[in-house]
């Protein structure tokens, strides 16, 4: 089977395509340079992160002198036996291309599969692989890398739990990755997905139940509490896209407080997955959004938790018994990918790999 990685790739270049001074390009390409700022962060000394990255001292050095001279002010601080750290210029490079990863990652991941997808149908006897459309999740993303590295063919495409039951629904795909909240706003979420899921027809795989809450600055220097704090005109908030299932879950928690989407500023701003949320605000371009714990965690924000919710795998009742689905109901079920998901924050994996009808999971009509 074919295996096409797609990674994002930024260059950043003078407007007026002026060279600088001593014949330095107007353009540089970032990846290099940001791996070599990352690890002097991470070791303190020029020197060790050139080792890190198999680079000479002189190298490593004529590197950073380049992007000076580009830029026209420094990326390092040369301290008297305090080694290097970077300038506000080389940390918001770094911050740019976490960013860049973070929006970009899970819709590249995405694309590479549907090409993979394209390809071997191509073959003289293609592979069936199992079309997967789903809400982007840590979870998911963990399954994936371990349905890979076990050669189980996945065609996997990232969209909104609402376009992802309604493909499974129109025969688009074979699993659909969906999630409800647990308590107070669970009959409200289940009914939007009642056009598609049917008891008699559909049957669902429990994935994980994970945190989700809202994301502040490290500290929490702004004091956020809660959702009643949207209303604040000094929070900015970065939202999810309309048609996402944490969007709903916004609205369902606004409305419960009695905010108006109106009142919070920022509200029509909006990054596609939990981990560029939490990129938009460890940036300093938002104070305040909503999603998983895990994203918080990786990107170092102050977390509130607000309620749980389970992630489900819906497919149809007829394909149970395809080797292909009972291949990957048999990995989820497995101590290795149980382990995976437990080790997420926030995510538990208590009845990961479980198969329920949809009434029994309290999600029929």
């Amino acid at each position: 089977m074919f295996r096409i990685r797609i990674t994002p790739r930024w260059e950043l270049g003078r407007r007026d395509g002026a060279a600088a001074e001593g014949g330095v390009p107007a353009e540089a390409d970032t990846t290099a340079l940001i791996a070599l700022l990352a690890a002097i962060a991470e070791t303190g000394a020029i020197a060790e992160a050139a080792r890190v990255q198999g680079l000479s001292y002189r190298s490593a050095w004529g590197r950073i002198k380049q992007a000076e001279a580009l830029f026209g002010q420094p990326l390092l601080v040369a301290g008297r036996g305090r080694g290097s750290t970077l300038t506000p210029l080389a940390e918001k490079l770094i911050w740019a291309d976490k960013r860049i990863a973070a929006r970009l990652s899970p819709l590249l991941q995405s694309l590479a599969s549907e090409l993979e997808g394209e390809l071997e149908r191509t073959l003289p006897v293609p592979p069936r692989a199992l079309r997967l459309h789903a809400s982007h999740g840590f979870a998911v993303a963990a399954l994936l890398e371990q349905l890979q590295a076990a050669s189980l063919g996945v065609e996997l495409r990232y969209r909104n739990s609402f376009e992802s039951v309604a493909a499974l629904s129109h025969g688009e795909c074979e699993l659909a990755g969906f999630h409800v909240p647990i308590g107070e706003f669970e009959a409200a979420a289940a009914q939007r997905y009642a056009p598609w899921l049917r008891n008699e027809k559909h049957r669902l795989v429990h994935l994980a139940v994970r945190t989700q809450g809202l994301f502040a600055a490290p500290g929490n220097p702004r004091r956020v509490s809660g959702m009643a704090d949207l209303r604040r005109p000094d929070l900015r908030f970065v939202n999810r896209p309309a048609g996402s299932g944490t969007r709903l879950l916004t609205e369902l928690l606004l409305a419960r407080h009695g905010i108006a989407p109106r009142e919070v500023a920022g509200f029509d701003n909006a990054e596609f997955t939990h981990a560029a949320v939490a990129a938009f605000i460890a940036s300093g371009m938002a104070d305040v959004g909503l999603g998983v714990q895990t994203a918080a965690q990786r990107f170092g924000l102050h977390f509130i938790p607000l309620l749980r919710e389970r992630y489900f795998l819906a497919f149809n009742a007829a394909d149970e018994r395809r080797p292909d689905l009972q291949a990957l109901l048999s990995l989820m079920q497995s101590p290795t990918y149980r382990a995976a998901v437990a080790a997420l924050p926030g995510y538990e994996a208590g009845r990961t790999g479980e198969v329920c009808g949809v009434r029994e999971a309290g999600l029929a009509a």
